[in-house]
Formats: structure tokens, C-alpha cells, sequence
């Protein structure tokens, strides 16, 4: 077995084992806006040790006292997992990460320094040799200051820009002086995977047999999982990634990702696995989402609100009969309940038939047809067809009369300090009706227009009592769901019918009008049973049993 600084390094890793070392409250939290107070570091690190990654990297104790003690307490309070701590390889900074993570069940130190020309001559202004040197000593000091059972890891800044040949004499150098992590960072997003994995290829064969080799890539090019998949396939056998690919500029290479393709296309890297229990994915996920404030995009791979979500009437048709014709891995094992079907334009009815019965709606033949028209009208006319714009739907179907009073066209005209102007445009029966009102803006304007309309016909006005509208779904396309309550104008002694109206729109004038005639309708229906109107028939055809 080979051993480098004394420490047998097959024993880190089991075999068949890729570890995971999660840095999204180190490198995830150098997210601009993404900042976070100890107490939420250490909820995040609760969740990660829950989904039972292999490390927790911690922060960069050297930083600033809330880091240093955000540090302490997580490997204090978190058990099961090693929690690591960044140093640079500088005087100063690897004491203090040393001094935070001793009490850790498992302390991990991560020293760094640059190797590439680039860096060394613009930001450190040493020589390659200096670098060398440094590296080597606070390697050398980790081991010393933690113990021969401690993991002691170093990483060369920016190690794809780098001159490969001195890459691989720092690496030798920092193993000899008892590294036993080796981490290939892509720092700047520069590498393309065929590049990446020749280049963790050459340092697996120089040192992989004297310490584990790691990569942290990051995803200017949007390349860090593909170039994180290549180096597992090249060797490497630790990889750095946060939740939801939160970090530097464009972000990490992404935990849920490089974890899901592991576990999806095992034939690709030789049978390796993590450990991670991905049913914590989303929960993982939403909270870090939540704590920095930073939204998932819905496209976003396996936690983004679109990964198990299907719109398309062929994807549906295919997903409602067996999911694997659309789906490579379950929604439930990252944590979801199930798949979603997302109601559109493109949606079929077998998709938007599954999706009521969801909501716990059986419809079939005209039933669903007329809900399928309403519904992709309305995917026209907004973003998304929510489930409570569906349940509105179906709701307000269930309180239609039969049209005895249809609307066919309205118009309105509406200023500032002045008075509104409504036509309106009725068919009652057989008979086509127009009639202009003006009013106290436009759906009172269109609602006396409404009478004028109706009154030489049926010989009586509706009187509003009530009137109500609140929307559906939030945002500026949502629907407006209107309710009206009426009573039809009368010199009669006794009590009037009393009818409401449902009114159900993206323009909340129309939802309105909508209302207003279903009242005037439910009250021609009273009136066309027979009998006095406070009789059960009135009411019934009225759709008001008491």
C-alpha cells in the first residue's frame, strides 16, 4: 500500500468510491449577495451532513472573526463528515484554520497557493520557486499541527493554466512533505473536458498512488461538470462541488449534477459512486436557495422547477404511460414527490386530463374538451396555467347556467377625473341586442350598458349588492376571479332572488362583465322555471337551493 507522509492513502477512499466535498460555504458563499451569518452556516452545514457528503468545507477561518467562528462551531456541532478549513500558504492563515477545525471529528485543512505565470508574476510577485517553497512548508506544518490521521490537502491555484511540468513538481514536492490530497483546480473556468482529463490523467499517474487526486472546476465556459465528469474518469477520486452550482462569477461545478451523473451512467465511470443520499437533494437545495436569496432558474438540471415538469402533449402522452420515455432518473430520487404536468399551449388533453385528476377531477368527453378549450385559451394569453387557474376553471364551470344571455363583444372607454363609457353587445334568445351606458368608471359603465341592453327584453334590471375580484395566481398575468352578488329590480312586496355571478379572466373588466350577465342569466333561469321566486324550482334553476 502506498503511504504518503505515513498515512496509508487507500484507506481514505473505499474502493468504488468518488468522495464528494461539498464547498458551498466556502467557495459557494464568494458569491456576490450570497453572504451568510454563522448561524445560517451552520443550517446549511446540518443539511449537507444530512445529505451525507463526505466533507464539509467550511469557510476560510483567516478571513474575518464571523468566519473563523462560523468555522469552530460547524466542526464542533457537526458530527459524521470532515469538516476542512482554507489557508493560504501564507504566514498566519494556516495556524488559524488549524486552531478552528481541531475539534472537528475528522479536520481537514486545505492550504493554496498560485502556480500559474500569470498569477505568480501579477498577484503573489514570486517566483515559481517561492511558491514551491511555500507550499511545501505549510503542507509539512498541517501534517505536523494535526496529526498523522488528519487530512492535509493542498490545492495549486489555477493548476489549468499552469506549466504542466512544474504542476507536477509542486504536486510530487507537496506529497513527499506528507499531502494527502492533491485538488486540480480550473480556477478561472478555462479548461474543455478532452483538455482536462489528459491533464488529471498526467498527475494521476505522477502521484495518485501517494495521496488522492481531487478537481474543483469552476463555470465560466459552463463546463465545470463536464469538465468534473472527465476527471473522474481520468483518475481523479475527489470532487469539490457546491449546491446548485452557487460560487465565484459563473459559479462551481454543480453537486446535484456530477452526483446524479454518477448515479445515472455508472457504466461511464467505471462503476464509482458517492455516498451522497440524493433524496436530500432538494431539500439541500432549497434551503441554500432560500438562505442567499439566490433563485434556482427553472431550467437549471435535477433541482430546477422545469427538470421533472412536462408540457409538451407528445412528452406527456409518453410520461403518463411509462415515465422513462422522457425521464432518466426519478423525481423522488432527489427528493420530489413526483413528476409535473405543466398545462400550455402545447399540452394534449390525455396531459391536462391527468393533470385535473390530480386535483381530483374525473372529466371526460365535453366535459374535458370545454375545460381543455378554456385552458389553452388561457395559456395563450399568460405564462403558465397554474393549478389554481385550472381549479378556477373548473370551479366556475361548475356554477354555469345554461346561456339564455350570451355576451358577444363589449367595449369601454376610461380617463382620468372623468366619466367611463361602456358598450356592450348581448344575444338573448334569438335576438341580437347593443346598448352604450355611461358610469362611475368602466365596469359600472358596462354594467348599466348591461341593462339597457337587457331591460326592453326581459323588463327588469339587476340590482348589484356585492361585488368582490381578487386574482387567482400572483403576478401581472394572473387571473382575475370576479363575484358578483344581485337581486333583480321588483316593486313586489316580497323578498327578491338573490343570484352571484363568476366571472374568470386575465382582464379583469371582462372577468367582471362575465359576472355580471352569469347573475343576469341565473335570474331569467328563476324567472323561466315558473312560480313565485322565493320557490325551491326559482331557486334551483337560479342555482341557489338554500
Amino acid at each position: 500500500m502506498s503511504v504518503a507522509g505515513g498515512v496509508p492513502v487507500g484507506s481514505r477512499i473505499a474502493p468504488g468510491r468518488v468522495r464528494i466535498f461539498d464547498t458551498t460555504l466556502r467557495d459557494g458563499e464568494q458569491a456576490p449577495g450570497a453572504g451568510l451569518t454563522a448561524a445560517e452556516k451552520l443550517e446549511v452545514a446540518r443539511a449537507l451532513a444530512r445529505l451525507n457528503v463526505d466533507v464539509i468545507e467550511a469557510g476560510f477561518p483567516a478571513s474575518s472573526p464571523g468566519d473563523f467562528e462560523a468555522v469552530n462551531r460547524i466542526a464542533k456541532e457537526t458530527k459524521g463528515v470532515a469538516i476542512a478549513a482554507l489557508a493560504r500558504c501564507r504566514d498566519g492563515d494556516p495556524q488559524r484554520a488549524v486552531e478552528a477545525i481541531r475539534v472537528a471529528e475528522r479536520p481537514h485543512l486545505h492550504v493554496f497557493i498560485a502556480t500559474s505565470d500569470i498569477h505568480l508574476k501579477h498577484k503573489l510577485r514570486m517566483t515559481r520557486e517561492e511558491a514551491l517553497a511555500a507550499a511545501v512548508q505549510w503542507v509539512r506544518y498541517g501534517r505536523q499541527a494535526l496529526g498523522r490521521d488528519a487530512e492535509v490537502e493542498f490545492s495549486a491555484e489555477d493548476a489549468s493554466r499552469t506549466d504542466p511540468e512544474f504542476l507536477l513538481r509542486v504536486y510530487e514536492a507537496v506529497v513527499d512533505a506528507g499531502a494527502t490530497t492533491v485538488n486540480i483546480p480550473d480556477t478561472v473556468g478555462y479548461a474543455i473536458p478532452a483538455e482536462f482529463g489528459a491533464l488529471v490523467g498526467r498527475v494521476v499517474e505522477r502521484v495518485g498512488s501517494g495521496a488522492v487526486v481531487s478537481v474543483h472546476c469552476h463555470n465560466d465556459l459552463g463546463l465545470a461538470t463536464a469538465n468534473t465528469l472527465a476527471a473522474v474518469q481520468a483518475g481523479a477520486r475527489q470532487v469539490e462541488v457546491t449546491i446548485n452550482g452557487l460560487g465565484e462569477r459563473a459559479g462551481n461545478a454543480s453537486l446535484e449534477e456530477v452526483v446524479m451523473a454518477l448515479r445515472t451512467r455508472p457504466t461511464q465511470f467505471a462503476g464509482l459512486a458517492s455516498r451522497v443520499q440524493t433524496e436530500q437533494i432538494m431539500n439541500a437545495s432549497r434551503l441554500v436557495s432560500y438562505l442567499t436569496g439566490f433563485v434556482v432558474q427553472p431550467n437549471k438540471a435535477i433541482v430546477g422547477a422545469n427538470a421533472f415538469a412536462h408540457e409538451s402533449g407528445i412528452h406527456q402522452d409518453g410520461v403518463i404511460k411509462n415515465p422513462l420515455t422522457y425521464e432518466i432518473m426519478t423525481p423522488q430520487s432527489v427528493g420530489l414527490a413526483g413528476s409535473t404536468l405543466s398545462i400550455g399551449k402545447l399540452s394534449g388533453r390525455r396531459g391536462l386530463q391527468s393533470k385535473l385528476r390530480e386535483l381530483g377531477f374525473e372529466l371526460e368527453g365535453e366535459a374535458l374538451d370545454a375545460v381543455y378549450r378554456q385552458a389553452i385559451a388561457l395559456a395563450d394569453a399568460k405564462k403558465e396555467v397554474t393549478d389554481a387557474d385550472l381549479l378556477a376553471i373548473v370551479g366556475q364551470r361548475a356554477t354555469e347556467v345554461i346561456d339564455g344571455i350570451a355576451l358577444e363583444g363589449w367595449s369601454v372607454t376610461s380617463s382620468h377625473g372623468g366619466r367611463s363609457t361602456g358598450g356592450v353587445t348581448l344575444r338573448v334568445g334569438e335576438e341580437r341586442r347593443q346598448a352604450e351606458a355611461s358610469g362611475n368608471g368602466p365596469v359600472d359603465a358596462l354594467y348599466r350598458a348591461v341593462d339597457e341592453a337587457l331591460e326592453p327584453i326581459v323588463g327588469w334590471r339587476l340590482v348589484l349588492d356585492e361585488y368582490e375580484i381578487r386574482a387567482v395566481t400572483a403576478g401581472e398575468d394572473a387571473q382575475g376571479n370576479t363575484l358578483v352578488r344581485c337581486h333583480r329590480s321588483t316593486d313586489e312586496a316580497r323578498p327578491p332572488l338573490v343570484v352571484t355571478g363568476h366571472g374568470l379572466s386575465t382582464n379583469i373588466i371582462e372577468a367582471s362583465l362575465e359576472a355580471y350577465v352569469t347573475a343576469a342569466n341565473k335570474v331569467r333561469a328563476a324567472l323561466a322555471a315558473g312560480g313565485p321566486e322565493g320557490t325551491d324550482a326559482a331557486r334551483a334553476a337560479a342555482g341557489r337551493l338554500p
